[in-house]
């Protein structure tokens, strides 16, 4: 119950990690709201998956990668309390392809859904938490920000700059006793890494120390724990959580 009374926003909430990160919160006793882009029917069945939880989910249908989306989520979670606790941004998407193949179309859907979230939901979240002077915001990365990944130059090049994003926020927030940092995921089972091709999968993992596939389980604990007063001395940092890749 660490997170009793605290209110939890978490972007792509609903599905894979975002899902994981929600129902870990809420087991802890928080009330979050998991924003979700069109997807119904998972919306529903986390719901349903929570209740009992000793905190509270709900959901909220946003296109947080605008301004608008990420106002109406915000301040619906603020509605009760006034303020925000916790800001974990997951939302994102990935469109693989050899950047020489590349269309326009699959360059910018990548880098707005990745980004623009950062920028719209950090800047409302961040004056949900000034007045209080305290909070905290976990961005979600990967590895392919750091190392790169074949056939993910978008994805790579925008989960690289939701790192600089964290370092440079956090040098801002800090005086105000906001701390900002990130996880950087490595492969994880979810929905999206299941449409990667399988050579890929078995390259990766074959580098890696521990040899497995993560889950999303294990991304969520690393979230929680940022999050949380245990981390009371951490920002600006991105936290890797690959099982070894890197």
């Amino acid at each position: 119950m660490e997170f009793k009374d605290s209110t939890v926003v978490v972007t792509g909430g609903t599905r894979g990690i975002g899902r994981a990160i929600t129902l870990a919160f809420a087991r802890e006793g928080a009330a979050v709201h998991a924003a979700y882009l069109c997807n119904d029917d998972a919306a529903r069945s986390l719901i349903d998956e929570a209740s009992g939880l000793p905190g509270t989910v709900s959901v909220f249908r946003a296109d947080v990668s605008t301004s608008e989306g990420a106002i109406g989520l915000i301040n619906s979670a603020a509605a009760l309390s006034g303020h925000i606790d916790v800001l974990v941004n997951n939302a994102g998407i990935i469109r693989d392809c050899y950047l020489a193949m590349m269309s326009e179309d699959d360059w910018e859907a990548v880098i707005r859904s990745n980004i623009n979230p950062l920028f719209h939901c950090c800047k409302w979240g961040l004056r949900k938490m000034m007045g209080r002077r305290r909070g905290s915001i976990v961005n979600i990365s990967s590895i392919s920000g750091l190392i790169g990944t074949p056939g993910q130059a978008n994805y790579a090049a925008s989960k690289g700059a939701v790192v600089s994003f964290t370092k440079s926020l956090a040098r801002e927030a800090g005086p105000m006793g906001i701390r900002v940092n990130a996880v950087t995921a490595g492969m994880i089972k979810t929905e999206m890494t299941s449409s990667l091709k399988q050579e890929l999968v078995e390259k990766v993992l074959k580098g890696s120390a521990l040899g497995r596939i993560g889950t999303p389980e294990e991304i969520a604990d690393a979230v929680l724990f940022l999050s949380s007063e245990r981390a009371s001395y951490i920002t600006g940092q991105a936290l890797v959580v690959d099982g070894g890749i890197v």
